[in-house]
């Protein structure tokens, strides 16, 4: 396994449990997400039941994400992990396409519910405006990635995945027809790459060419100030405008993340206008004080919906390009490639 983002912890923990021997390599292991990591630009908003298709590959993926993440989350808590769950996330309308939208949304999805005219009303002052109408989905929510992939991690190891903090630095085929990682030790009936941007660069080599280009994430925390706790009071996070709004302990919110393409170093207009909320912001948040800043990148197939779940070769799974679902997404994406691997 290469790559300990929440995608790559989170197949490494499944395949450990299901019975196989994992090893796991990333150099950042031990230490914190570094700036060019996808996982450390999350919020860890879950966006399942308010996905606007209801078919196809993306669709059934959120979906089985949806359930693994409950039944993974009451799993690892019952053995004394911290992994914090905000349930609920309320979509706001800020067009009346989006409202027309969201409203053939909740015909089609009985856990989905609009916001009455009055319920709106009382949330008018607290949230960005324009808010034309408001699409509450209880099931969906928001999980801290950081504590999920330590969780993932700590777990794992108790069951027996090996943690190599090692850079590979290519993959070869060995005379048995195994796996040997370059810059690691010993040979493995399968790898699985699963480490964003730099997973293109290893399967080149090997005349696969699944491009990935660099979505940039910036991302606030904020301290709201005394007086203003009613964000608090929201029935879950918020999505505005393609703006994430998640309320934290202690009087807090993050604010994220922006989408900066192909681009390596966080631009400050960028993080102005999210600061901002493009000049949208309410008095509340405008009171607020910036505690830290954080950014990531995320990994976007080039030419190929995300994410990229493909088998290259008799042993070689690709479980990457996941561009801003990497949270949502690893359960799924865990089961997939356990399926390949005992299909195989």
């Amino acid at each position: 396994m290469i790559g300990a983002g929440v995608v790559g912890f989170s197949v490494a923990w499944h395949l450990q449990r299901s019975g196989h021997q994992v090893a796991l390599y990333d150099p950042q292991l031990g230490q914190a997400q570094g700036a060019d990591a996808g996982s450390s630009a999350a919020l860890g908003l879950l966006m399942a039941r308010v996905f606007r298709r209801s078919s196809g590959r993306g669709w059934r993926l959120r979906q089985q994400s949806h359930a693994l993440w409950r039944q993974w989350r009451e799993e690892l808590q019952q053995r004394g992990h911290v992994l914090p769950f905000r349930p609920g996330l309320l979509q706001l309308a800020t067009t009346a396409a989006e409202q027309e939208a969201q409203a053939q949304l909740a015909e089609q999805r009985q856990d989905l519910r609009l916001l009455d005219p009055a319920e709106l009303e009382t949330l008018r002052p607290l949230i960005p405006q324009p808010s034309l109408g408001g699409l509450l989905s209880p099931e969906d929510g928001q999980l801290d990635p950081i504590p999920a992939m330590r969780a993932l991690q700590e777990d794992g190891a108790r069951l027996g995945v090996q943690l190599n903090a090692t850079a590979v630095r290519g993959l070869e085929r060995s005379g048995s027809g195994q796996w040997r990682v370059v810059g690691g030790q010993g040979s493995y009936d399968w790898v699985v790459l699963s480490a964003g941007l730099s997973s293109s660069a290893l399967l080149e080599p090997l005349g696969h060419e699944r491009p990935q280009h660099p979505v940039l994430g910036q991302a606030l925390e904020l301290q709201l100030a005394d007086g203003d706790q009613a964000p608090l009071n929201w029935p879950g996070s918020l999505s505005w405008s393609g703006i994430n709004l998640v309320p934290r302990p202690q009087g807090r919110l993050w604010l994220g993340a922006t989408v900066e393409i192909d681009q390596r170093q966080g631009q400050p207009e960028q993080l102005l206008a999210l600061r901002e909320l493009d000049g949208q912001a309410p008095a509340w948040l405008q009171r607020a004080t910036v505690l830290r800043q954080w950014q990531g990148l995320r990994a976007r197939p080039l030419g190929r919906p995300a994410p990229l779940l493909e088998q290259l070769e008799p042993g070689l799974l690709l479980a990457s390009g996941h561009y801003r679902n990497g949270v949502l997404l690893a359960p799924a994406t865990a089961a997939w490639v356990a399926e390949q691997i005992e299909q195989g």
